[in-house]
């Protein structure tokens, strides 16, 4: 059975804001007291309730991420192929809605921009396209592999979603990392905000993580865009794809990103508002549910917030980063950006920050080895 099957229909269907406001006091500290949390003490972290007890989540969040991963933060940068897209995605500034400048990086292009970004000192980097199967084929996603893993230990993919055959290829071209989002778990929503294209069939999407792990894949990070729907609810459902995923995949490094939307050129306004208060609730909450899984934490956010949220049981964050096609390299940027970045802050200074608290910059812990 899938995802869909064996843990969202059963589990986080029905569950809403009325689910999480039954929460009471005693279910919280029950949940804080306990060394292994399920299903249900998950969802009593994510309550209104437990925000009462965000302290005592954060100390003890703490306590497992250094236990499990040290002091210490894996950084990577986003490079973004394309951005031709065929999707009408109401979010997104790639949409085919809106008139912007498209563009696509040339292999040589790819060597720029690979050389400028490994001449900073990253070793994992995370590609990025649009869907346009016709401007971004898995041919060319291989091809721009090749050039990469020159360059770089470890390579991860944010494209979308393949067959698992189509994984396969990719890994045995030097893939060893997927970040999918399904950006909202809720299936009316999801349909409402996905106007048209491919993105618009919900089950191929999310069982697309799945596809990636029989594939081979070795690291598998998931999550919803905030901001689509209910947080909490949508934080539910994520934790709970990382969680079967881990199960049913244990050979498999599972993580979870809790992105926020940003302001982008089409101006979409966010529905639901996800303040930072909330974005550190989900983040506990998911560190005490899955103490092995591993939390991302993008430069959507500002580095304010970043800098107070390097304790808190984040493991991996981006450095350096742009959204638009290029811009690495002295060829400069080609297109406009996806979305706003909020923490523009260079890769030194990132460094530095992580140093004045106590933790280690990772720059590579994978290194992909040619068969002979």
């Amino acid at each position: 059975m899938s995802y869909y099957e064996e843990v969202y229909l059963p589990v986080c269907q029905g569950v809403d804001e009325n689910t999480f406001s039954n929460v009471t006091a005693a279910d919280v500290r029950r949940a804080l007291g306990k060394t292994r949390l399920g299903e249900h003490d998950y969802l009593v972290l994510l309550s209104p309730r437990a925000e009462e007890y965000l302290e005592e989540m954060a100390w003890k969040a703490h306590r497992l991420t250094v236990q499990h991963f040290g002091r210490v933060i894996q950084l990577y940068t986003p490079l973004y192929l394309a951005n031709y897209c065929v999707n009408r995605c109401a979010y997104c500034g790639f949409g085919a809605h809106n008139k912007i400048k498209r563009d696509r990086l040339t292999p040589a292009e790819v060597e720029q921009e690979a050389r400028a970004i490994s001449g900073m000192g990253f070793k994992h980097i995370l590609i990025l396209t649009g869907e346009s199967r016709h401007h971004s084929p898995v041919s060319y996603i291989r091809e721009c592999v090749q050039v990469l893993k020159k360059y770089f230990s470890s390579i991860s993919i944010e494209i979308y979603p393949l067959t698992e055959e189509e994984y396969g290829e990719l890994i045995a071209a030097g893939v060893d990392g997927l970040t999918i989002y399904q950006e909202v778990y809720d299936p009316a929503v999801y349909d409402r905000v996905h106007l048209a294209g491919p993105k618009k069939d919900y089950h191929f999407r999310l069982d697309a993580p799945e596809r990636a792990c029989r594939a081979g894949m070795r690291t598998v990070n998931v999550g919803a865009l905030l901001g689509l729907h209910d947080w909490r609810s949508e934080a539910f459902a994520t934790g709970l794809h990382a969680a079967y995923l881990q199960k049913k995949f244990p050979a498999v490094e599972v993580s979870l990103s809790p992105p926020r939307l940003r302001p982008e050129v089409g101006g979409f306004a966010a529905p639901v508002l996800v303040s930072d208060r909330n974005l550190v609730q989900y983040m506990l909450a998911f560190r005490l549910f899955m103490p092995r899984a591993g939390i991302t934490l993008s430069t959507r956010e500002p580095a304010r917030l970043r800098d107070h949220l390097v304790k808190l049981g984040v493991t991996k964050m981006s450095a350096a980063s742009c959204t638009a096609v290029g811009g690495h390299s002295a060829t400069g940027q080609k297109t406009e950006d996806q979305f706003a970045v909020a923490d523009s802050r260079s890769l030194d200074e990132v460094m530095a920050m992580l140093y004045a608290q106590g933790y280690q910059p990772l720059f590579k812990d994978w290194q992909l080895l040619e068969a002979n």
